[in-house]
């Protein structure tokens, strides 16, 4: 393989534009497509047909004609200019013809006007011809192709008018289907398409299914979130008596683990409330005015671990309103998984609005950057449930924050926590329900 047929290969082909793989452009290739080829069909058929006709009126015209003047010849009477023995202007094709003893008849001109001739053979190897004037045969022919074009034309205009007419009715129904659809999987499960229509075609039918699926699926998350927040409910009774108890036991290596799997399962108990809470989105902020890097530095010390804090900016430009509960919240669970799964150094920047959490471990697995978050799910010989991280995106959405996460190109992982701007959290966009809570019955763990 040459250089140049190795460039050609490299060398980007072109592509259509976006909007010309779209249901409504399509439809209208394939209508106007078949509009011309059945404009084309008919007009050839009916241009055939009356040019077949008039020719043939003609035909017989010249020849009865003929038939007159060959009567006229033989009795010696006296014939029209332009007619009789080998007159000026007979078609040489149509001379031979004759002089073979045939007669025939043929479209020409006489001192440049459309006729049609007729000859038939005559003696001493000549022809006698007359004609018939041919122009109003030729103008029926020119109006005619002039009618079939207009009246093809307008029948093409009308018919891409009325389908696409139907086409974006069809279309509009599928967009307001999809929009749905997107708004289901981003957390809102009380959308439906309630198509109004009393159509039963396919698109109905898509809605219909689509709103069954909607309100199946609320139903199962409901009865999820209903069964977690009892359970939880449930479990804090007994185990701060089995904490009370476990406090009571002697002092030794068996009490200490006792203790250490009891403290475990509050906690989980705990994070379990959380999360029923965030998922009822009943939660309500308790707006302030916070430092941002003062209220970092507070969760470094309360988590006890070594994380590096970094200020970009001053101070004075550092102050937002903010729920300081739930912002801590998440900054301590992002610093807990950025020590429990990742590596050190671990790092806790304040920019502007922006907290990143960054760490040099191997960095968050791959289903967490595509999906996010998700509790009781994990990758493997990860250790835990995943709550941490799915607490955090729950709220981060509260606060209408915005929680990303990406592995650095450096190596590590970074969650960034921006917050939204001074016009409250209807400036900002929210994160999707995939990267907070997960669908029910998700069996798999954590975050990292």
């Amino acid at each position: 393989m040459n250089d140049t047929q190795r460039d050609e290969r490299l060398r980007p082909r072109p592509r259509l534009p976006a909007w010309t793989s779209t249901l409504t452009w399509k439809a209208t290739v394939f209508i106007t497509l078949m509009c011309c080829g059945l404009a084309a069909l008919l007009g050839c058929l009916v241009h055939g047909a009356m040019t077949h006709q008039t020719v043939g009126a003609a035909r017989e015209k010249a020849l009865t004609r003929l038939e007159r003047t060959i009567e006229a010849y033989e009795t010696g009477a006296r014939m029209p200019r332009g007619e009789g023995i080998d007159p000026a202007g007979l078609p040489p094709e149509l001379r031979a013809l004759a002089v073979g003893g045939r007669r025939g008849t043929a479209v020409g001109t006489y001192r440049s006007r459309p006729v049609m001739w007729a000859a038939g053979p005559a003696a001493q190897g000549s022809a006698i011809a007359v004609f018939v004037d041919f122009r109003a045969s030729r103008r029926t022919i020119v109006e005619l192709d002039r009618a079939i074009l207009g009246s093809s034309g307008l029948a093409i205009g009308g018919t891409l008018l009325i389908g696409a007419f139907v086409v974006t009715r069809i279309t509009r129904r599928l967009h307001l289907t999809a929009q749905v659809a997107r708004r289901i999987s981003a957390g809102d499960l009380d959308a439906r398409v309630d198509d109004s229509t009393r159509s039963k075609d396919e698109v109905a039918a898509v809605s219909r299914a689509l709103d069954t699926m909607a309100s199946s699926l609320q139903g199962k998350l409901e009865a999820e979130q209903r069964f977690t927040a009892d359970v939880a409910h449930e479990l804090r009774t007994p185990l701060t008596g089995l904490n009370a108890a476990a406090e009571l036991l002697p002092p030794g290596r068996p009490a200490e683990l006792v203790r250490d799997r009891v403290r475990a399962m509050r906690s989980l108990t705990e994070d379990l409330l959380e999360i029923s809470r965030l998922e009822t989105r009943n939660e309500r902020l308790e707006l302030d005015s916070h430092d941002l890097a003062d209220l970092a530095a507070r969760t470094i010390r309360a988590s006890g671990t070594d994380t590096a804090l970094e200020v970009r900016g001053a101070h004075g430009f550092l102050r937002v309103d903010t729920d300081r509960r739930r912002l801590e919240r998440i900054l301590g669970n992002l610093v807990a998984n950025a020590h429990r799964h990742g590596a050190a150094p671990v790092t806790l920047t304040v920019d502007g609005r922006s907290l990143t959490v960054t760490d040099s471990g191997p960095g968050y697995p791959e289903y967490l950057l595509t999906t996010g978050p998700q509790r009781f799910r994990t990758e493997g010989t990860n250790k835990g449930h995943g709550l941490g991280l799915t607490i955090a995106a729950g709220q981060a959405r509260v606060l209408g924050a915005t929680l990303t996460f990406r592995n650095r190109e450096a190596g590590g992982a970074e969650a960034r926590v921006t917050l939204p701007g001074p016009a409250g959290p209807g400036a900002t966009v929210p994160l999707r329900r995939r990267d907070g809570l997960p669908a029910p019955g998700s069996s798999a763990p954590p975050a990292r």
